[in-house]
């Protein structure tokens, strides 16, 4: 080996971060302050509303209860399972279009709004019952 840089490179026994960081202790226990895992867990499965969505919902009087947003948390889970990114879920006489991976609600009506409505780039619908 004549090239001076390829054999430092080639030299055994080196191992180790190339830029002399230490690596990241992997047993180390990550915690947000006072949060358990769980909490963050559930907080990760809840749905959120994009502005425009809460703003629509108070235009149209659409007011939803704990239990009805489990349903509908519960129907996004389903569709992420099947692979949808952006859908359309149908409760009741609301229509709402959820972005699925991100679990956030980016637009929903009600019934009388949702005549002669076309719903355009949405890969899936789903129909809560």
């Amino acid at each position: 080996m004549n090239n001076p840089m390829l054999a430092l490179h080639l030299t055994p026994g080196r191992t180790g971060p190339i830029q002399g960081q230490r690596p990241a202790d992997r047993n180390r226990e990550v915690r947000s302050e006072g949060v358990s895992f769980k909490e963050l867990l559930d907080q990760q499965q809840q749905l959120k509303f994009s502005h425009h969505a809460e703003q629509r919902l108070q235009q149209r009087g659409i007011r939803l209860q704990p239990e009805q947003l489990e349903r509908i948390a519960s129907a996004v889970d389903q569709a992420a399972a099947k692979g949808a990114k952006d859908s359309l879920v149908l409760f009741q006489d609301i229509a709402m279009i959820v972005s699925v991976p991100n679990r956030t609600v980016v637009t929903a009506m009600d019934g009388p709004s949702m005549k002669e409505h076309i719903f355009t780039q949405i890969d899936s619908a789903v129909v809560v019952s």
